[in-house]
């Protein structure tokens, strides 16, 4: 069990848990929005393959210890709301911490993917993980910008990260 994970963590109206295979048709219309991806090039165009290959890049991240994507499920009504977490990522050749997130688009715009964001950094620095965390953000996705500057993150850099424009957002401990 990677200890990035926030399993059994809770935050005001979220509760994170492992994501699971069965939750695949749930996250399904994430991809089936064409703003959902607009940003990101390489992704398939087919929903159904694109969302299989995140799922593969999920659990392959819980067996190697990179940390990985937590399910966000709502407290109300039990629903999944998005998935977020922490990840080992190397960008620029330097292996850092990154605070992932991404909400189901009927969810958009109700704070889901900040307070789960919030409740990250706040694990990863409670439990010393790193002096710092990043989150990449494609330089158009303004939406995601907005989210990591809510949570006291910085714009660090700008680079290419999987042949695409990236900001580096970053926030440093303490």
């Amino acid at each position: 069990m990677s200890k990035y994970l926030l399993q059994h963590q809770t935050s005001e109206r979220l509760i994170f848990r492992k994501l699971e295979a069965s939750d695949f048709e749930d996250w399904l219309p994430f991809y089936h929005d064409p703003k959902s991806i607009q940003y990101w090039k390489g992704l398939p165009t087919d929903p159904v393959k694109a969302c299989r290959i995140q799922f593969d890049r999920v659990f392959e991240r819980y067996e190697n210890n990179l940390g990985g994507m937590n399910a966000l499920i709502s407290k109300q009504s039990g629903e999944l709301i998005g998935i977020c977490g922490l990840l080992v990522q190397t960008v620029d050749d330097i292996q850092e911490l990154e605070i992932g997130y991404s909400v189901l688009p009927k969810f958009w715009l109700q704070g889901f993917a900040f307070e789960a964001a919030q409740k990250c950094k706040k694990f990863a620095f409670d439990n010393n993980f790193s002096s710092s965390l990043i989150s990449i953000i494609h330089v158009d996705n303004i939406p995601s910008q907005k989210v990591a500057v809510k949570n006291e993150m910085f714009l660090d850099k700008t680079t290419i990260y999987k042949d695409n424009p990236v900001h580096i957002f970053r926030a440093n401990q303490g």
